[in-house]
């Protein structure tokens, strides 16, 4: 995988291993004990009941939440510490619920913003001329080439969900965190994206928080299930819908919601 800033997991190892993590809210245990290991290469989908801590364990991936205790380590490096943009720098990138991209700019002027991080200062202060190669693939591989002079205040919901996808691989993540990257599309949309999934986990790590069950049995390889704040289980789709305990905490609860 070359391009990315750091060396390859030592072998072995998970590319993020994360190790009796603890975080306390005011005495409420918003994580309670969670050990996950993920590996280069790999889609995982991270499913649970609203509350179940899903969000609390990316925004600690990220730094955006220090944790009570516990390790996070991402390709052989503790992220104990570190600031978000020096997470990032490492090859972590992640979407929020909420879209940030700039309505005002292009879909190619946000996905060069997003990847002029990594560039050196004198650069950016110079006019370039063309198109950055790794802006030119990561528009590519969201398939807005057509879009690509429009500004993106013109995108619909799916197209806006794909561009933020792709400013981060214009980054050059190795290491890609999705909170609910279907929420509100159409069929269509959540059928591309699960596409566009599966093309990124080819050269990237992907790990999808995810409410779309029906997407989730389509596109996913490996699921853990997060129950108050702890891993309830782990494995393949078929193991975990099988599984009497997520049954009754999780697709349990959907059925009786829908009731």
């Amino acid at each position: 995988m070359s391009g990315h800033p750091e060396g390859r997991a030592e072998q072995g190892g998970g590319l993020l291993e994360i190790r009796d993590l603890m975080v306390v809210f005011d005495g409420f245990k918003a994580i309670d004990g969670v050990d996950l290991t993920v590996g280069e290469g790999e889609l995982r989908f991270l499913i649970g009941p609203n509350g179940a801590g899903k969000t609390t364990l990316i925004d600690v991936i990220t730094g955006l939440t220090r944790p009570t205790s516990g390790t996070v380590t991402f390709a052989g490096a503790s992220l104990a510490g570190r600031k978000e943009h020096q997470i990032v720098r490492l090859g972590i990138g992640r979407t929020f619920q909420t879209s940030v991209v700039f309505e005002e700019l292009s879909v190619l002027e946000n996905l060069d913003l997003a990847a002029s991080f990594r560039r050196p200062l004198p650069s950016l202060l110079r006019r370039r001329r063309g198109v950055a190669a790794e802006v030119a693939a990561a528009l590519e591989t969201i398939g807005l080439q057509d879009l690509a002079d429009r500004p993106a205040g013109i995108l619909s919901h799916g197209q806006r969900q794909w561009l933020e996808i792709g400013m981060l691989i214009a980054q050059g993540p190795r290491l890609l965190l999705l909170d609910e990257p279907v929420a509100g599309m159409s069929k269509d949309e959540r059928e591309r994206t699960g596409e566009l999934l599966t093309e990124i986990a080819r050269d990237h790590t992907v790990i999808v928080i995810e409410h779309d069950m029906e997407f989730l049995r389509r596109y996913a390889s490996t699921v853990t299930v997060l129950h108050e704040g702890s891993v309830l289980v782990e494995g393949d789709v078929a193991a975990v819908q099988a599984d009497p305990r997520v049954q009754e905490v999780y697709l349990g609860r959907k059925k009786e919601e829908a009731a």
